[in-house]
């Protein structure tokens, strides 16, 4: 469907929004606990997840492309006589794009190409926060926070404050948040404490605020506490 009609921004929204799920929710995370057991299958499980997380980013990229002529250019360029803005209809795609080229990027680490697209990452999701900063709930804030964290040169004080916004959005019913700043901020710090204090908030609100999302994040949480000795 959306083949034969790609100027359907909410569409393309969907379908990247899908596919980004899948590959973190069920592909990727499937290769971090299978890594101890076999390396080998799991590094075959993030290949996979890596094709989709750039099939979501196509998707993406192609519907803000037909909607501003030039918006990738612009984006790789980023300098002032190519200005860029988004309207609110196209926030969710570019949020969409941010999360799956950052995915992306996170499993292909070894990639010097991949790696070099990071400072476009983080000015798409930039532009989106710009101009609807509480998107998703907190959503894309915690993906700003993530993101502020593994750039190089990031601000640790700048990663806290997007995630303290993203906390704060999602009205503490998004375990989100909690997971992505244990994992960003905590756990390089090696602060075993806030670590655990993090995921175990996550784990609360997991419980109370029942839905897929927050089931996934609750057992990244367990996950990671489990893991604990291994990661401390």
């Amino acid at each position: 469907v959306l083949r034969e009609t790609p100027q359907h921004l909410q569409l393309a929204e969907a379908v990247a929004a899908g596919f980004t799920q899948y590959a973190y929710a069920f592909v990727a995370f499937e290769a971090d606990k299978l890594e101890v057991q076999d390396a080998k299958a799991a590094q075959k499980m993030r290949l996979r997840a890596a094709r989709l997380y750039a099939r979501a980013r196509t998707h993406a990229m192609s519907a803000l492309e037909l909607a501003s002529p030039g918006f990738a250019k612009a984006l790789a360029l980023a300098d002032s006589t190519h200005p860029l803005r988004l309207n609110a209809s196209q926030v969710g795609l570019a949020y969409w794009a941010a999360a799956s080229w950052g995915g992306m990027i996170s499993l292909s680490k070894d990639d010097p190409d991949q790696l070099a697209d990071l400072p476009q990452v983080v000015r798409l999701a930039h532009l989106a926060w710009q101009t609807n900063p509480d998107f998703g709930d907190g959503a894309l804030a915690s993906l700003m926070g993530t993101l502020e964290a593994a750039r190089p040169g990031g601000s640790r004080q700048q990663a806290a404050m997007f995630f303290d916004q993203a906390m704060t959005a999602s009205q503490a019913q998004s375990a989100g948040p909690w997971v992505a700043r244990a994992e960003s901020l905590a756990l390089p710090e090696q602060d075993k404490e806030a670590f655990e204090r993090l995921l175990r908030q996550a784990l609360a609100i997991s419980a109370k605020h029942k839905n897929l999302q927050n089931e996934v994040m609750r057992e990244r949480a367990e996950w990671l506490l489990d893991m604990m000795d291994d990661l401390f």
